[in-house]
C-alpha cells in the first residue's frame, strides 16, 4: 500500500529551491505534531507530511463515531493545522478486508469523514479538507492475519502546500 495519501504529497510538490523552503516548513510542523501527538504516526514525506491513525484508537469496530480518547489528538492535529494555515489536509478512511465493499467503503468514507468533522469543529477551514474513503483497496499489512488486518483499519492524513505556500515559496518569500 504505496497509498493515496503519499501520492497526494508528491502530486502536490513543488520542487527546486521552493521545494527545499517548503520541505523546512513541513519539518517544523512535522515536529510539532510528533511531540503533541500521541497517538499517531507523524511522517515526513517529501515536501509534505503523512499521519496515520490505528482506527482502533479513533473508532470501534465497525463503528464511525469518534472514541472520547481519540479526541485530544484530533485538537492536537487541528491546533497545530491552525498554526500553519497554508497546506491542504486530505484525510483518507481505510478498513481490512472483513465484509463487503458494499460495507466497507461507505464505511472507510464515514470514518474520513468523521475525522474532517472534528478537525473543522477545533476552528480549521473546511476549504482545506478533503475526505477520500479507499475501502479495503490499500492493504499496508497481511489481511490474512489479525495483526495485519488491525494495521489496515486506520485513517492517513496527508498534509501538503497549498497554491499560497507554493507562491510563496517560489518567490522566495516562506
Amino acid at each position: 500500500g504505496r497509498g493515496t495519501a503519499i501520492g497526494a504529497i508528491l502530486g502536490a510538490a513543488a520542487g527546486g529551491t521552493a521545494g527545499v523552503l517548503i520541505g523546512k516548513k513541513m519539518d517544523k510542523q512535522a515536529a510539532d505534531l510528533q511531540r503533541d501527538m500521541k497517538n499517531a504516526t507523524v511522517e515526513r514525506v517529501g515536501e509534505g507530511i503523512k499521519i496515520t491513525f490505528d482506527s482502533g484508537i479513533l473508532f470501534d469496530t465497525n463503528s464511525a463515531n469518534l472514541r472520547a480518547a481519540s479526541q485530544a489528538d484530533i485538537v492536537q492535529m487541528a491546533a497545530t493545522l491552525q498554526k500553519y494555515p497554508d497546506t491542504n489536509v486530505l484525510v483518507e478512511g481505510h478498513t481490512d478486508n472483513t465484509g463487503t465493499d458494499a460495507i466497507n467503503l461507505p464505511l472507510s468514507e464515514r470514518r474520513a469523514q468523521a475525522v474532517a468533522n472534528a478537525t473543522v469543529a477545533q476552528g480549521v477551514s473546511t476549504s482545506r479538507i478533503s475526505t477520500k474513503g479507499l475501502g479495503s483497496s490499500d492493504p499496508v499489512g497481511d489481511n490474512s492475519t489479525e495483526v495485519g488486518k488491525q494495521a489496515n483499519r486506520r485513517v492517513e492524513i496527508a498534509i501538503f502546500a497549498n497554491e499560497k505556500m507554493k507562491k510563496a515559496a517560489e518567490n522566495g518569500n516562506l
